[in-house]
């Protein structure tokens, strides 16, 4: 009897790694010159909107605004079109001839369902016409598994990773939100909760001064330099859009900074302003919670994300940071037999 059950399990055992190998060996049927597109249909120039979801629930949306693409949730903000372009070309260039698996029961372990995914790009043309496309696991040798909504057949592709396809929005755009040259740059001023440090160098010098300074203070250069390298070069970490929001505590900012530059005869000024710190949820975890500064600039109708590390270094920037630090002295200590005496 144990025998013949034996038998039995191992015949069901066979059975079901032949099947696995007839739903999941990669099929060779076609070559690369045969082989149809993915998406047949696709024309790059004729999309008018891109839709990315992560499996974390971020989510980005980039649309065609002219001869340009924008984000259309953040009241078009510049998005950088040759990273969507080259995205679409990728995905045009998606071919047909290496099949995977063609089953529906092969989606969720490759990571291709419609409700377990490692991303969703959503493509809309012109005609109205909708594709989307879902990019799961690797299947080892840079290359993914991909498949298109409303069919089960899944192939294996090295044209797109699902690390191509951030859902964030700075993988879109240009982070650098300002700039101005270093070297241009003549005046500072900060001012805070701690008070206003106004720093200058008058024609281009190389050393800065400080207003203020009693003759026994002496200005710590390197921490200057250090403060004119973060902000005449402000990255963001996304936009927020146009509109001043109440939240953004723009009212009453935690900090203002003002630079002059000079080249030749021509002199500028530039403002920049630090609102709120405030928190957002993160998508994968909503016990956790991201903090970071709301930040604009006199150049740009945009509020814009900046890292609470940087919102911080400037919102509590003081007058004692560009002075030398004053040695603390060492504690004496006296001695049992130093302090005994003659009784």
């Amino acid at each position: 009897m144990w025998n013949r059950r034996n038998q039995i399990l191992a015949g069901i055992l066979a059975l079901q790694i032949v099947v696995a190998v007839v739903i999941f060996w990669p099929r060779g049927a076609a070559s690369e010159a045969q082989a149809e597109p993915l998406l047949a249909n696709l024309k790059t120039d004729e999309v008018v909107s891109l839709t990315i979801t992560d499996r974390d629930g971020n989510v980005v949306e980039l649309a065609r605004n002219g001869q340009d693409w924008v984000l259309s949730q953040r009241d078009n903000y510049p998005a950088v079109g040759s990273r969507v372009t080259d995205l679409l070309t990728r995905l045009q260039k998606i071919r047909t001839n290496r099949l995977i698996a063609r089953t529906a029961g092969s989606h969720r372990q490759l990571q291709v369902a419609a409700d377990d995914f490692n991303r969703r790009i959503e493509i809309r043309s012109t005609d109205a016409t909708t594709y989307t496309v879902y990019i799961g696991t690797s299947g080892g040798g840079s290359a993914a598994h991909v498949r298109v909504a409303d069919q089960n057949e899944v192939y294996l592709t090295s044209e797109v990773l699902s690390w191509d396809v951030n859902a964030t929005e700075s993988s879109w755009v240009e982070t650098l939100f300002f700039t101005v040259p270093q070297t241009a740059t003549v005046g500072i001023t900060l001012e805070n909760a701690h008070g206003k440090l106004e720093f200058e160098r008058p024609n281009g010098e190389s050393e800065w001064t400080m207003k203020g300074l009693t003759p026994e203070e002496k200005l710590v250069q390197n921490n200057v330099q250090d403060l004119l390298s973060q902000i005449t070069s402000m990255h963001m970490q996304g936009p927020l859009g146009k509109t001043a929001q109440k939240n953004y505590g723009m009212e009453q900012p935690q900090a203002v900074i003002i630079l002059k530059t000079k080249e030749g005869d021509q002199e500028k000024r530039y403002t920049l302003t630090i609102g709120a710190k405030l928190e957002e949820d993160v998508p994968s975890d909503s016990s956790v919670r991201r903090h970071y500064y709301v930040l604009s600039s006199s150049e740009s109708p945009y509020f814009v994300r900046i890292s609470e590390f940087f919102g911080n270094n400037l919102v509590n920037k003081k007058r004692a940071d560009f002075l030398p630090e004053t040695a603390t002295p060492t504690p004496t200590f006296q001695t049992d037999e130093s302090s005994s005496g003659e009784k």
